[in-house]
């Protein structure tokens, strides 16, 4: 089943918001993950597994350095849902 757009942000600021503490709304398209949220390569890996499980896609690991921003990860997210 597609993800929406909104809901593929949605639900990825729930999964930073478990892994880190960091609010939901904190979690935007032009936020950079290491830059803006300060998220370690540790916890990407595991919102990213997470994030595998909750939209049932597969991203690469060879992907996930691609994955810069929240943007970047919801794009992700939306065209592997398909």
């Amino acid at each position: 089943m597609a993800v929406t757009k909104e809901a593929a942000l949605s639900g990825l600021a729930e999964l930073v918001n478990e892994e880190t503490g960091i609010p939901t709304d904190s979690v935007a398209l032009d936020k950079s993950f290491t830059d803006d949220l300060d998220i370690d390569s540790l916890s990407m890996m595991t919102i990213v597994m997470n994030a595998e499980e909750k939209f049932d896609v597969k991203i690469p690991d060879d992907q996930v350095a691609n994955l810069k921003t929240v943007e970047d990860a919801v794009d992700f997210i939306v065209e592997a849902s398909k």
